[in-house]
C-alpha cells in the first residue's frame, strides 16, 4: 500500500470518528432542556454547539484533504472510488448540518417549555414554590458575590500590572535618558576631536 492510499485510509478512520463525536453532540443538544432542568441545561447548549461546530470544522477540513488525495491515488479505479467517497462524504455532511439545526430547534422548544414548567411552579403557591424561590435567591446571591470577587481581582490584578509597569519604565527611562547623554557626548568629543 503507497502513501496516498494509507493516507486516504487514515482520512477514513478520522472521519468516522469526527461523525461519531458530532452525532453525540447532536443528540445531546437534542435532549437539552428534556431533563426538567431547562435552565441549568441552557447553559450547557453554547459549549455543546461550539463542539459540533468544531467537529462540522474538522469534517470540512477532512473533505478538502480528500479531494486533493483523491486525485493523487495510484489507479483509475482508486481515484473513482475516492470520488464516490468524497460524494458520500460531502451529502452525510449536509445531513448532519440539518440534524444539528434541527437539535438547535428542538433544543430551543425543550429549554422554553422547562422554563415555563419553572415559571408556574415559582409563582404558583405551596412549600415546593418557597422551596425554589429561596434556591433561586441563593444561586443569584452567589452569582453576584462571584461576580463581585471577579470584579475585585480585576481590579487588583490592573494596580498590579500598573505597578510593575512603573517599577519597568522609571528605570527603562533613566537608561534610554543616559544612553541618550553618552551617545551625545560622545558625538561632542568626536566632533570636538575631529577640529
Amino acid at each position: 500500500m503507497d502513501e496516498v492510499t494509507q493516507a486516504v485510509e487514515n482520512l477514513k478512520k478520522e472521519w468516522s470518528q469526527a461523525v461519531e463525536q458530532l452525532e453525540v453532540c447532536i443528540a445531546a443538544i437534542e435532549s437539552c432542556g428534556k431533563m426538567g432542568k431547562g435552565t441549568e441545561e441552557a447553559m450547557s447548549l453554547p459549549r455543546l454547539n461550539g463542539s459540533a461546530q468544531d467537529a462540522l470544522q474538522l469534517l470540512n477540513a477532512l473533505q478538502c484533504r480528500l479531494d486533493l488525495l483523491a486525485e493523487q491515488l495510484p489507479t483509475f479505479e482508486e481515484v473513482q472510488s475516492g470520488q464516490a467517497t468524497l460524494g458520500s462524504w460531502k451529502e452525510q455532511y449536509q445531513r448532519l448540518r440539518v440534524n444539528l439545526r434541527s437539535a438547535n430547534l428542538q433544543a430551543k422548544a425543550n429549554i422554553g417549555k422547562a422554563a415555563q414548567e419553572e415559571r408556574g411552579l415559582l409563582l404558583g403557591g405551596g412549600e415546593e414554590s418557597t422551596v425554589r424561590r429561596r434556591n433561586l435567591q441563593t444561586k443569584a446571591g452567589m452569582t453576584s458575590a462571584a461576580e463581585s470577587i471577579t470584579e475585585s481581582l480585576r481590579r487588583s490584578r490592573q494596580l498590579m500590572v500598573q505597578r510593575k509597569w512603573k517599577e519597568v519604565l522609571i528605570p527603562c527611562q533613566l537608561l534610554m535618558n543616559r544612553q541618550v547623554f553618552c551617545e551625545r557626548l560622545k558625538a561632542s568629543i568626536r566632533g570636538t576631536a575631529l577640529c
